[in-house]
């Protein structure tokens, strides 16, 4: 609606993952280096945790992508962790593009152990990242540590990132969890964005959007951008995109402060 408005080659805020769009603040930056050298040195096990909203899944887009622009990586993403231990085995092979007949867990297992060997044999290495894992259950966590045992004399056959909400980091503090945790060797917990941050945040994303300087979000706007936000990119992006929306509605050129504040009522409004 305002993207004419205002000039905008694109929506400046979308809510989606859009990784071309990701802001490397030094908490993401720091978080992405740590998920680089977990994979790169394999580590075998990789967490990542962080408030819901805070980029997680933007910033694994953005490791898919350089993943996937090196020809010996081969990567296993997968979007639904409540699933069976033989579900998430055969999900594995599905995303790797391979097809098996094996109908017990024994069997999937060794499986995939002939896969991986296969490949590792080929100079190929398997990156496989679970999306929202502190619903994983204790069952299919066992499976996915007997996963991280498959080896060879020198290397694990794959490396296993775990992204999920500080509920993670919690679950993997119970005691029937210690082998599993013992396993994890990189863990970093993504923090929101400070209030300059959130500032260059937002020019950030209105730049990559096409603004050529306007509109411009006042002082007092950010300030209060930031401060409801709690430094969160999700809930930036809202309070932005319906603060644009007031300032067409009112025909205006810079988004200021009772624009946010009318963009905050609106989403409380939603959120009741």
């Amino acid at each position: 609606m305002y993207q004419d408005y205002f000039g905008f080659s694109e929506m400046p805020f979308h809510v989606t993952p859009n990784p071309r769009f990701l802001y490397l603040s030094p908490t993401h930056e720091e978080a992405l280096q740590h998920l680089r050298y977990g994979i790169e040195d394999k580590k075998g096990f990789i967490v990542l945790t962080g408030e819901v909203g805070c980029g997680k899944t933007t910033l694994c887009r953005k490791l898919m992508e350089e993943l996937d622009a090196d020809k010996n990586v081969d990567t296993a993403l997968l979007l639904n962790p409540r699933v069976s231990e033989t579900q998430l085995l055969r999900g594995i092979m599905k995303e790797l593009g391979e097809e098996t007949k094996s109908r017990s867990k024994n069997d999937l297992l060794d499986t995939m152990n002939d896969i991986l060997l296969d490949r590792i044999d080929k100079g190929r290495e398997i990156v496989v990242i679970i999306d929202e894992s502190q619903n994983l259950s204790f069952e299919v966590m066992e499976m996915l540590r007997m996963l991280s045992n498959l080896e060879t004399y020198d290397q694990k056959l794959l490396q296993i990132i775990l992204m999920g909400q500080p509920e993670l980091t919690a679950k993997l503090k119970e005691d029937r969890l210690r082998q599993f945790r013992q396993r994890v060797l990189v863990h970093y917990d993504l923090q929101p964005l400070n209030v300059h941050e959130v500032q260059l945040y937002i020019l950030h994303r209105l730049s990559l959007a096409g603004s050529n300087g306007q509109p411009r979000f006042t002082a007092r706007a950010l300030k209060k951008i930031a401060r409801a936000s709690l430094g969160i990119p999700r809930m930036i992006n809202n309070i932005c995109d319906k603060s644009l929306l007031s300032t067409f509605i009112r025909n205006g050129n810079d988004v200021n402060w009772w624009d946010v504040r009318r963009a905050l009522k609106d989403i409380n409004r939603l959120h009741r």
